[in-house]
This record gives structure tokens, C-alpha cells and sequence, in this order.
């Protein structure tokens, strides 16, 4: 009877001993410190793969951890993207309420991996202003229009525009065929970016070549 209450009492004890705390007498980590900590010897290491990836940070809580490196500069990389068509061949698209999504499926760069290909939407990651720009170059096909052009929209507002007549004279189109659209942006993080071809046509057809027609972003500050 008296070794089971002293495997008990060592049972008990030990998981006690498991968190020990300097300045405070409820630890609630393995090794608990309130106050100012010191390391006078730190060894180099000759890993440099391992020390490119592991750096402590102490969270709001003042708890130690290990962050990836590379975690910490996405963080804090700016957005700077550059967007186009995957084909240089022509682009239709048909448009509903007089507008459609220009579905740009192409990053030719994109440092922090933001714009998707699939949505043809940008979202961003970080709260910031951005520079944001984007042209269009419509075939020599485009009909005749009241309204022809080009919009950035942001969650799905139209921020900024150009647009304007597109004219004939004896079935030959006399207007530029370019519209571009540039402004800055006040973003959050999970605000998103797209761009609309806006028109009185039912359809247009615009040049797949990335000289021609593409979208940059640039995040400034």
C-alpha cells in the first residue's frame, strides 16, 4: 500500500516539474521567463541552409518561436505584377450589360503571388496604395460604337475609366484603336482588382499580343 501511494505521489510531481518558471511561479510553457532574457554565447552555425530558414520572433504574447525566413520577406514584399494573355492569337468576348471581365489568364511576373490566372483577379495581400494600369488594343474588326473602353474595378466598383466613341467612315474604323485606363488605389488585404472591356457592343474582339494588351500593378507604398 505505501509503494502505490508513492508511485502516486511521483506520478503527480513529475508532470509538475515538466514547466519551470524564472519570475513567476505559474509557468505555462516547458521553460516560463518573466522578465529580460540573455544569451552570452551563441554558437555559429555551418548549416546555412537551416539558418536561412530559421529565425526567431516573439509573438504579442512574448512567446519564442521559429519563422521561415522566406515567410518574413513575403510579408513585406510589394506586389509588382505584370499581366497578359496566354495566346497572341485574337481574344473574343461577348459582352453582358454592356461589359465583360477581360480575362487575362497570364503572369509574366508576379513577386508575391496575388493575381489569379483562373478568376483573372487580382487580390491583394497587404493594406497599401497601388499604381495600377491596363490597355487594350481592339482588332480592326470592332464595330461602331457610342461607348467603347476600358475599366478597373475594384470589388467589383468601377474605380476608374476610359472610354469613348468608336467611329466609321464607310465601314472603316477612323478611331485609335487603344484604350487604357490608369489610377491609383487605396487597397486592404483581400481586396481584389479586375478589369472590364465597357461598350454599347453586343461583342469584341481584341488583340492577344502582350505589347498590345496587358494590366500592370505596382504596389508604392
Amino acid at each position: 500500500m505505501k509503494k502505490k501511494i508513492l508511485l502516486i505521489l511521483i506520478l503527480t510531481y513529475f508532470p509538475l516539474l515538466a514547466q519551470v518558471g524564472i519570475g513567476t511561479s505559474s509557468p505555462t510553457k516547458e521553460l516560463d521567463v518573466n522578465g529580460e532574457f540573455r544569451v552570452r554565447t551563441i554558437p555559429l552555425t555551418t548549416n546555412e541552409p537551416a539558418a536561412k530558414d530559421s529565425v526567431l520572433v516573439v509573438d504579442n504574447l512574448g512567446n519564442l518561436k521559429r519563422i521561415s525566413s522566406q515567410n518574413i520577406v513575403n510579408s513585406y514584399l510589394k506586389s509588382a505584377i505584370k499581366g497578359s494573355f496566354s495566346t497572341s492569337s485574337t481574344v473574343s468576348l461577348n459582352l453582358i450589360s454592356n461589359k465583360v471581365k477581360i480575362p487575362f489568364d497570364n503572369a509574366e511576373f508576379d513577386v508575391n503571388s496575388e493575381f489569379n490566372t483562373t478568376t483573372n483577379s487580382f487580390v491583394a495581400k497587404q493594406n497599401g496604395i497601388y499604381s495600377i494600369k491596363v490597355q487594350i488594343k481592339s482588332t480592326s474588326a470592332v464595330g461602331a460604337a457610342t461607348n467603347f473602353g476600358v475599366a478597373i474595378v475594384k470589388n467589383g466598383t468601377v474605380v476608374s475609366q476610359n472610354s469613348y466613341a468608336n467611329l466609321s467612315v464607310l465601314s472603316i474604323n477612323v478611331t485609335p484603336p487603344i484604350r487604357s485606363s490608369e489610377t491609383l488605389v487605396s487597397l486592404a488585404a483581400g481586396d481584389d482588382i479586375t478589369f472590364n472591356i465597357v461598350s454599347d457592343l453586343l461583342n469584341v474582339s481584341i488583340l492577344g499580343t502582350s505589347e498590345d494588351c496587358y494590366f500592370t500593378i505596382q504596389q508604392i507604398r
